[in-house]
This record gives structure tokens, C-alpha cells and sequence, in this order.
């Protein structure tokens, strides 16, 4: 008989909250900055499943080619009876994961866990719907802060954190996140990592600035965010959107820029706003990796490798990484 639960870790006003907070860092802050995670409203989303579509956006396609291949030795690989997703969303590419460590192993338990109840709810639905015999548990909770709250098992765990989220951290953060993870886990778990590549930065640009301007709008509706939740005035049409390649920090950058001199009233803060003509908002950055450097991480929050798997461009990985043993 399928099982659905869904425990709610986080407070009904945490999104508000949240917003209000990094608004105000950031917003007061020099240069300004927002984080990425505000991009996914509802028509935020909607223009990231477009932009996934996308010929420039080689990342999703280039991540589920992998799983398509290689799943089944990323099973075999991690020998795990639970599989725990980090930022789940829709679990859409988990499903190639569900299958092969099923058909693998023994697959008992998929824990999901994510800010959004309605994201969860409807995929955990669905997923009991089509796996019938599959346990499956949900966790509104924030995977930045609330790790602990993943549930132990009697068998190995396999957590993974697809997509190429790891790169929205930034270096200190990412190291913070890394050893908070490893402190959760177990030598028998594994952890599976999704990250984006170094390659040529035309490539890298135009998969984040495309022809048909849906990263553009994409970009610019976080401003529709701001203006909703803030009660501010923000003009998208006010700012236009700038990616850019930087090669010291190898990541991707995106901004947006003011082409105006303008004041910006924000209510539900109190604050207005300056920006001088040509002033940028950072709104992203998404770091690149290389394999050696991204091993060299991992081993220092405490890791080791345990399997590497690229789509045949060699433009994203897979990793997977067993929990050292503590000196």
C-alpha cells in the first residue's frame, strides 16, 4: 500500500519573511544583490521550464542525457535502499533515479525536501500514484539551514542534489553547506552532485543570455517579485539584462542593469531605493567546475570520490562521493 506524508518544518510567513530580509541586505548593500532563489514565482518558474527548452540551455538536457545512460550504474554504484532529494521541486528527473535504483536494489523510501508545500504535495501525489509500493515523504524545510532534519534509516542513504544549484552558492557558503551536509551522513550513505562545467564562455554566455530574450524576462520578472511581495515600484522596463563570464571566479553573472537614474520606493521596508544610470543588481551567479577542483572541495568538507559520470560534450556531471572516515 503507497504511503504519502508531508511534515511542514518551516512557518506559514517564512517566504515573506525571508524575501523582506534578503531585500534588505541586499538591496542596502554595495554593489547590490538579490539571491536566485526569488527568480521562481509562479511566472518565474513557467519561464524556466521555457528557458530549459531552450537551444542555448544545454544544462538540463545535458544532466537528464546523463541520467538516461548512466543511472543504473549510479544505482548499482550507491547500493541505497532511500533516496533523499535536496530542492527537489517537481522531481521530475528523479523519476530516471526512482527506476534504476529500483530495479537495481531494493528501493523502500524517497524523502523529498523543499521550500515550496505545493510543490511537494503535488509531486508526492503523483509519484505514489505511479509507484505504488514506494514510501514517500516530504519536508517543507529549507535545505540551507534546516540539514538535520533529514530522517535516518535502517539502510544506506542516497541524497542527492541535482540541477546545478551548487553553483548559486557562493565560495564560503558552499563550503558551509558541504560540511553541514557531510556532518548528517554516514560513512555507508552517498551523496550524488549535479555540476555545471568550465567550457568555452560563448557557450557559457549564451546559454544565459538567449536570442529569443526568455532569460531576459526571466531575470527581470524577479522585479514583479519585489513589486508583489514588497509592495514596491520597481520598472522592469527600467533595466535591462546582462550576463557575463567571469573568468577569475569562473561563473556566469547575471544583472540587472538601471538605465536611468531612479528611486525605487519599497513599503513593506520602509526604503527607497537609488540607483545612478548603468548601476547593476547581481541576481545570479552560477559557478562553473572543473573536476579537480571540485574534488578538492568535496574532499575538504570531508568527502571522496566514489564515480564521475559527463554527458558525451563533457558539459555538466554527475559525482557521486562516500562520506570519509573522520581522522
Amino acid at each position: 500500500m503507497t504511503t504519502f506524508t508531508l511534515d511542514v518544518h518551516l512557518p506559514p510567513d517564512f517566504a515573506a519573511q525571508a524575501l523582506a530580509n534578503d531585500a534588505l541586505a541586499g538591496l542596502t548593500s554595495s554593489p547590490k544583490s538579490l539571491p536566485p532563489k526569488w527568480f521562481y514565482d509562479k511566472v518565474g518558474s513557467e519561464l524556466f521550464e521555457e528557458i530549459t527548452r531552450l537551444p542555448e540551455y544545454y544544462p538540463t538536457r545535458a544532466e537528464r542525457e546523463i541520467l538516461t545512460a548512466r543511472a543504473g550504474e549510479i544505482a548499482a554504484a550507491c547500493d541505497c535502499q532511500t533516496l533523499m532529494e535536496l530542492g527537489s521541486g517537481s522531481s521530475v528527473k528523479t523519476r530516471l533515479l526512482i527506476d534504476a535504483m529500483r530495479s537495481h536494489g531494493h528501493l523502500g523510501e524517497y524523502v523529498a525536501l523543499d521550500v515550496s508545500e505545493d510543490a511537494l504535495r503535488d509531486a508526492g501525489m503523483s509519484l505514489t500514484g505511479d509507484y505504488p509500493d514506494l514510501a514517500v515523504h516530504g519536508l517543507v524545510a529549507d535545505f540551507e539551514h534546516q540539514l538535520d532534519l533529514l530522517p535516518a534509516t535502517t539502510g544506506r542513504r542516497l541524497v542527492a542534489f541535482l540541477g546545478s544549484t551548487i553553483g548559486n552558492f557562493e565560495p564560503d557558503a558552499r563550503k558551509a553547506f558541504l560540511k553541514a551536509l557531510r556532518a548528517q551522513l554516514t560513512t555507508a550513505d552517498r551523496f550524488l552532485l549535479g555540476a555545471d562545467l568550465v567550457k568555452s564562455p560563448q557557450v557559457l554566455v549564451a546559454a544565459y543570455d538567449d536570442t529569443a530574450g526568455v532569460t531576459a524576462a526571466f531575470n527581470k520578472n524577479v522585479l514583479s517579485v519585489l513589486n508583489h511581495g514588497l509592495v514596491a515600484n520597481f520598472d522592469p522596463d527600467a533595466f535591462e539584462h546582462v550576463a557575463v563570464w567571469d573568468s577569475r571566479q569562473e561563473w556566469i553573472e547575471m544583472h540587472l542593469r538601471s538605465t536611468r537614474g531612479q528611486d525605487v520606493q519599497v513599503d513593506a521596508l520602509d526604503l527607497q531605493v537609488h540607483f545612478d544610470a548603468g548601476e547593476q543588481l547581481r541576481t545570479e551567479i552560477s559557478a562553473k567546475f572543473r573536476q579537480e577542483s571540485l574534488t578538492a572541495e568535496l574532499t575538504d568538507a570531508g568527502f571522496r570520490p566514489a564515480g564521475w559520470w559527463t554527458d558525451s560534450a563533457a558539459r555538466f556531471s554527475l559525482s557521486l562521493w562516500q562520506p570519509a572516515t573522520p581522522n
